[in-house]
């Protein structure tokens, strides 16, 4: 038996893919831009922040980092409506990919910190700047300069695992995928496509990253 590809329906559901690809790059965006955020926040705490906080800031980073993605999305989307905490799918998934990225981005940000020779921590304190300056001229950015390349890699990672939020009926590539799987009965084809949309999303990304890699580090791109 041969099999015949049919990708006749692609015009009829072609808003459908688009709408689910626009909904996947805010995803992105929102993730990766707050993500990163929370990670420098917390990377700076744990480094050179007040002794009581430092225990907060490392239990979010271990319970987000041995929990899988899809619970936290299930506890955001459905467990905090029992607070009262009322959200849309989308704010959810946005809301779980940042705390998802946000925990492990700070350990990868405090490893580029720790790496940091104390000569420059000295050196901040010699001019005297505050720990908080210090921290934002002097170690930020050599540190995310080290560790550029792992943090991109993790962002790409999130991007992929993002997939998960059509179980909430966030409606990004997977949901239209599932959606025109079952009204086309065309399995392959349907996600065929969705796995070359998230190779395509995957490789742009990776590509924009290391663009801002070279605006931000001009000096590792030039070597």
């Amino acid at each position: 038996m041969t099999y015949r590809f049919d990708f006749s329906w692609l015009p009829l559901y072609w808003p459908v893919i688009l709408k689910g690809l626009l909904t996947t790059v805010e995803l992105i965006l929102v993730g990766a831009l707050c993500g990163v955020a929370l990670g420098v926040a917390c990377a700076g705490v744990r480094a050179l922040g007040p002794r009581w906080l430092r225990p907060v800031v490392a239990a979010y980073v271990e319970l987000i980092r041995n929990t899988p993605f899809l619970i936290q999305l299930f506890f955001i989307f459905f467990g905090l409506p029992s607070l009262g905490l009322q959200m849309s799918e989308l704010q959810a998934a946005n809301l779980a990919m940042v705390v998802n990225l946000g925990a492990y981005s700070s350990e990868i940000i405090r490893a580029g910190i720790e790496a940091t020779p104390r000569g420059q921590f000295e050196a901040g304190a010699s001019l005297a700047m505050t720990r908080f300056e210090t921290f934002r001229h002097v170690v930020l950015i050599p540190a995310l300069q080290r560790i550029w390349p792992a943090l991109s890699s993790q962002i790409v990672i999130v991007m992929l695992g993002s997939a998960v939020v059509s179980q909430i009926a966030a409606e990004d590539v997977t949901f239209a995928a599932n959606f025109i799987q079952s009204r086309t009965f065309r399995a392959f084809e349907t996600y065929f496509l969705s796995t070359a949309l998230y190779l395509l999303l995957a490789l742009a990304l990776r590509q924009a990253l290391r663009g801002v890699g070279s605006l931000l580090f001009p000096r590792r791109a030039a070597r």
